[in-house]
């Protein structure tokens, strides 16, 4: 089922977004401590990942998805307090995927925005602190339930003794259902809440067998070279259609604050 207003140019619009987030971010806001960010090496502690690197990750696009910068979303209507605005700034990471567009098998849409650069070759024991804020509709709720939810995802490196040629997999964190609908969530925990599973079955973590954040961590370390990361990104699909926004994203002392004109990066904790 394809949502009504869909257009041609989606594409287009993702683009724009990677590029507004690349082009006008050349520097990285200073942190807390007034140090520079965006040094290009995150080091596994959000130290100096920097804000110009986020984008659409296009190799992980199926369909004509919009993962998209934009202002808002405010409200839904007769919502007032906190819950009516994004968590940080005044803009969110728009996100729209279909459940029924593309002629491969299944035929749903698949979207990732998220970093390639500034995570690579981190430790993925070293990945503590996760997760996002959240605008859920009662339309999601309806098109697949639930847990119907935008995820985290981490492609990385399995680096495991028992399977030397396996050089990819992806970590996926899959959210409880959002406490609330039609309004911006409180933070959802990724280190405590819902369920990650790793893509290429490598370990006893699977989508079938649902582990913790930490029992997918341990089920990496089989005492050989450390798992490490490939990209970072907040992405959804390929299932159910889903229409809302994500903003807040924590990577260990550091939130991705997604803005219209791009990605700004905070120190936390």
């Amino acid at each position: 089922m394809r949502f009504a207003k869909r257009r041609g140019g989606t594409l287009v619009a993702a683009a724009v977004a990677a590029i507004a987030a690349a082009t006008l971010l050349g520097a990285a806001p200073a942190s807390a401590d007034g140090s520079p960010n965006g040094n290009g090496n995150g080091n596994g502690n959000g130290n100096g990942a920097g804000a110009d690197h986020w984008g659409v990750i296009t190799r992980n696009t199926i369909g004509s998805p919009v993962a998209q910068l934009r202002n808002g979303p405010f409200g839904s209507f007769g919502v007032t307090g906190p819950a009516a605005r994004p968590p940080y700034g005044t803009g969110s990471l728009g996100i729209e995927v279909a459940d029924n567009s593309t002629t491969l098998n299944p035929p749903s849409e698949k979207v990732d925005f998220g970093n390639e650069v500034d995570f690579f070759g981190d430790r993925v024991r070293d990945l503590r602190n996760l997760g996002f804020h959240v605008f859920q509709t009662g339309e999601n709720v309806t098109y697949g339930g639930p847990e119907n939810m935008p995820n985290i995802r981490f492609e990385i490196d399995p680096n495991l003794s028992a399977l030397p040629a396996d050089n990819y997999s992806t970590m996926v964190w899959v959210p409880d259902a959002a406490p609330v609908t039609n309004r911006w969530s409180p933070f959802l925990d990724a280190t405590t809440t819902g369920y990650w599973y790793l893509t290429g079955n490598e370990t006893t973590c699977t989508q079938a067998a649902r582990c913790t954040f930490a029992e997918l961590k341990a089920s990496l370390d089989d005492g050989g070279e450390e798992a490490t990361v490939l990209t970072a990104a907040v992405g959804k699909g390929r299932d159910h259609m889903w229409i809302g926004a994500v903003d807040g994203l924590r990577i260990n002392n550091r939130v991705y604050d997604f803005e219209e004109d791009g990605v700004r990066e905070r120190r936390v904790g």
